[in-house]
């Protein structure tokens, strides 16, 4: 009998010092609290820059999204190879009421050499492309992936980044944004960045909408 109330008395003194120090089994781990917290902060940057106001006569200019992958120091932008990047943005960008070309579109009315223009700082190129889709605003999108050997797993990986820049019909740059990821096991770069553009994207069209809507503005 004695046992059994030493025991239940060991029990309390355990439950109360734990009580004091405000601990509770149901507490998340602090890199799971901290997530958390990451995640409602940019769910409330999102919330802010998608209410920027934007005018109905701004909503009906019309966006080119063009998408180019960097390897070896070379740009590869054959649009064929980044229709899915391309519909992942387009359709954020058309459900805030803005005009955009699909892949398909774009790959029909301008040449191969006007869309490289984009990605080689060709100026005079790259402003008939815009001519010829009659589009105010260009939306390019770079991929650069790097690849490193894991020793410590024996796996390889694959480090995804995207930059994308919002520029007028002249050429004159209005908005940028990035999104980057960690490391991915696997080689197909077109892939992970797709995967990419699907988990961040809403925070980056987020970013380039608010700019483009303060910038129409003043137009």
């Amino acid at each position: 009998m004695r046992t059994s109330s030493a025991i239940l008395l060991a029990c309390w003194a355990v439950a109360l010092s734990a009580h004091a120090q405000g601990f509770k089994f149901s507490n998340p781990p602090e890199g799971a609290e901290a997530e958390a917290a990451k995640q409602a902060q940019r769910e409330a940057t999102v919330s802010a820059q998608l209410a920027t106001p934007c005018r109905d006569r701004i909503r009906n200019r019309k966006i080119m999204v063009l998408i180019a992958e960097e390897k070896n120091g070379m740009m590869q932008a054959e649009q064929g190879g980044y229709s899915r990047h391309v519909d992942s943005i387009n359709l954020r960008l058309e459900a805030l009421g803005l005009k955009t070309y699909s892949a398909e579109e774009v790959r029909r009315q301008v040449a191969q050499e006007e869309i490289d223009a984009y990605f080689k700082n060709d100026p005079d190129r790259a402003l008939s492309a815009s001519r010829r889709m009659a589009a105010q605003y260009v939306l390019r999108g770079v991929i650069a992936s790097k690849a490193t050997r894991n020793a410590m797993v024996n796996v390889n990986t694959v480090n995804i980044d995207m930059q994308f820049t919002l520029t007028d019909s002249a050429g004159r740059p209005v908005s940028t944004a990035a999104a980057s990821n960690a490391s991915y096991s696997g080689s197909d770069t077109s892939a992970m960045a797709l995967t990419l553009i699907e988990e961040r994207a809403d925070e980056v069209v987020a970013r380039l909408y608010s700019d483009y809507c303060q910038d129409a503005r003043g137009r």
